[in-house]
């Protein structure tokens, strides 16, 4: 895995320079630089980097590849896209999104009330809202209400129940009448993990009778007028484009068929979401099997394809990809807090006066191991330390001499990797499995990585600095929640391997990327940790600034969120530790003081045994 695969999933964003990660704009800051300059306030526990530049670079190559396809294809309508809020409801996300958008009439998606609030408060003015998801009458009025305020909005119906409650809502006020669309339920399936939202038995959509049955009930209550799109989504993160061929003939037939029966205001085909992000650090590893370029002209050529044979007004064409748009901008970091090795350091090596004829070996091989004699000197050293344990279990040498063994053969193994790093061997690879670190990291999968934990979907991840020197220790990465299952297990078959870093000495972090999309919306706390702080990266043609910053829920917020009285709990632990006895008042009030700074603080770990 060369360059942990930045040429697979980076897109160019980031590169390397003098051994650090760089971000790939203007003055090109490295992560290190970034990272360092917010650590320097004390800051502790990982971290949350928006680059908005990223957001807009996604959006700019979405419209310009679906306007060029439009005009290579003689396409009648125009391009829209909307920007689906359950992604990621964060304010400075939510706020870059918009910005962004701005100069591109980008819109954006409401699948509840909440998020519909949030949309009619930060949509730029004349940009599309629609509206997805069950509705009840409260959240139909609400779209009443955006309407009437004169914003763009498209209710979609997603069965006959909330078109009856459209139809009542509508009689009972005289607000503005919103955009209605119809979620149809295409027979075609999608790809990939979310292929169940496509198909007969997917949670949404009318059938072929029920669209017809709405179809006429909105002709009967003078509704037909509003009818302006149709929508369906097969799947986010889509693997293969071809599910997505076979959606657009089928709704782009079911669209004709519905301007020929009298739906006159139809105007629009919403195709959903799904375009695939690459998470894929390996070679071997494919995540989609199409381009964006492709993509958008299947779209584009199909749906022109399907009209022009049936004599119907090309349409109108929104999208709703939001993993797309908003996953790259995101940057995780993290220090690593230990290593938890199977070997020993050299220093506890305690030889004795006098030892076993094998362990002098050891010792010896292990002084005068060089490239020239590494792998032979590695051979003997592993037929030694199996002799060695045969002679323990038979009595012949103690606890001591064993522990010398297992720590001079584990650092002859170091150094014969580290020696013969340039050679390509099948042992070689073999023995940076057997010697796989564990490195600890404050953070907890659960809350900013819960993909790897629920769907064992993996994130690029490296080092964002020691990059001019070749990792060699194969790595599991353990968070720190009580949970076995906040690990990234080691995969032979997808490797990564880290550097063996001496953390006395320096920190050592590392960088998950390609989070920005879902990973902070279903973040869970898990052993009551939270949302990592934040901060937004401004990135100029001279150096960067550091704004938006959002600081990690502290211990007693984390407990006011889940009910409990904060101000009570903290008064109980002061006065059950004024009754201890203490030798000084001095004493006393240093640990009242040292309670009150530990509970204002979040919860990651601030310093490690």
């Amino acid at each position: 895995m060369k360059h942990y695969g930045l040429q697979h999933w980076s897109e160019n964003n980031f590169t390397i320079k003098n051994g650090e990660l760089i971000v790939n704009t203007k003055s090109h800051p490295s992560l290190l630089e970034i990272t360092s300059t917010i650590r320097a306030e004390d800051v502790r526990g990982p971290i949350i980097l928006r680059f908005p530049h990223l957001i807009q670079k996604q959006l700019q190559n979405l419209y310009k590849h679906f306007e060029y396809s439009i005009e290579e294809n003689n396409y009648k309508g125009s391009f829209k896209a909307v920007f689906p809020l359950k992604v990621n409801q964060f304010p400075h996300l939510v706020q870059a999104v918009v910005d962004a958008g701005k100069m591109l009439n980008y819109g954006l998606e409401a699948g509840s009330k909440a998020e519909l609030i949030l949309a009619m408060s930060h949509i730029n003015e004349g940009a599309y809202i629609t509206v997805n998801g069950f509705k009840d009458k409260e959240m139909i009025t609400l779209a009443f209400i955006a309407a009437q305020s004169g914003h763009n909005i498209v209710l979609t119906i997603e069965g006959l129940g909330e078109l009856k409650t459209i139809i009542e809502v509508a009689q009972e006020s005289s607000l503005t009448i919103p955009k209605i669309g119809i979620r149809v339920r295409l027979h075609a399936t999608g790809s990939g993990s979310w292929a169940k939202s496509g198909g007969m038995d997917a949670k949404f959509g009318l059938t072929a009778t029920e669209i017809l049955e709405a179809t006429r009930l909105l002709k009967e209550n003078n509704l037909l007028e509003h009818f302006t799109m149709i929508h369906f989504h097969i799947g986010s993160q889509m693997d293969d484009i071809s599910p997505m061929k076979r959606s657009l003939r089928e709704a782009g037939n079911i669209y004709a068929e519905l301007k020929m029966l009298g739906a006159s205001a139809l105007s629009s085909i919403n195709i959903g979401g799904g375009l695939a992000v690459n998470y894929t650090q390996n070679d071997h590893s494919v995540m989609h099997n199409y381009t964006l370029e492709e993509f958008s002209s299947s779209v584009v050529f199909l749906l022109g394809e399907i009209m022009d044979a049936k004599g119907i007004a090309h349409p109108d064409i929104f999208t709703e990809s939001g993993r797309y748009i908003v996953a790259s901008h995101s940057v995780l970091i993290t220090p690593v807090l230990e290593l938890f090795s199977q070997d020993y350091h050299e220093n506890l090596l305690d030889l004795k006066n006098s030892n076993p004829p094998l362990v002098e070996e050891l010792h010896d091989l292990y002084r005068t191991l060089s490239p020239k004699n590494a792998l032979e000197y590695l051979h003997d050293a592993l037929d030694h330390i199996e002799s060695l344990f045969t002679l323990f279990d038979l009595g012949y040498i103690d606890l001591q001499d064993r522990s010398n063994a297992e720590i001079l053969v584990h650092n002859i193994i170091k150094k014969s990797l580290s020696l013969t790093s340039n050679v390509e061997s099948k042992e070689l690879k073999e023995l940076q499995v057997h010697m796989q670190e564990r490195y600890l990291i404050n953070a907890s999968i659960f809350q900013s990585i819960p993909d790897h934990w629920g769907l064992t979907q993996n994130f690029p991840v490296m080092p964002i600095h020691h990059l001019e020197q070749k990792p060699l220790r194969g790595a599991s990465i353990w968070d720190i929640t009580c949970d076995s299952d906040g690990e990234i297990g080691f995969n032979p078959s997808e490797p990564l391997y880290l550097h063996d870093i001496d953390l006395k000495n320096e920190e050592y972090f590392l960088a998950f990327f390609n989070t920005g999309a879902y990973q902070e919306a279903l973040g869970m706390s898990h052993n009551l940790f939270t949302h990592p702080n934040e901060y937004t990266i401004e990135i100029n043609d001279k150096d960067f600034t550091i704004s938006n910053a959002q600081e990690s829920k502290n211990i007693l917020e984390i407990l006011s969120s889940l009910g409990y009285d904060a101000q009570k709990l903290l008064e109980k632990l002061k006065r059950e530790l004024t009754k201890s006895t203490f030798i000084t008042e001095k004493e006393k009030n240093d640990t009242l003081s040292k309670l009150e700074i530990f509970l204002s603080q979040n919860g990651y770990l601030r310093t490690t045994s």
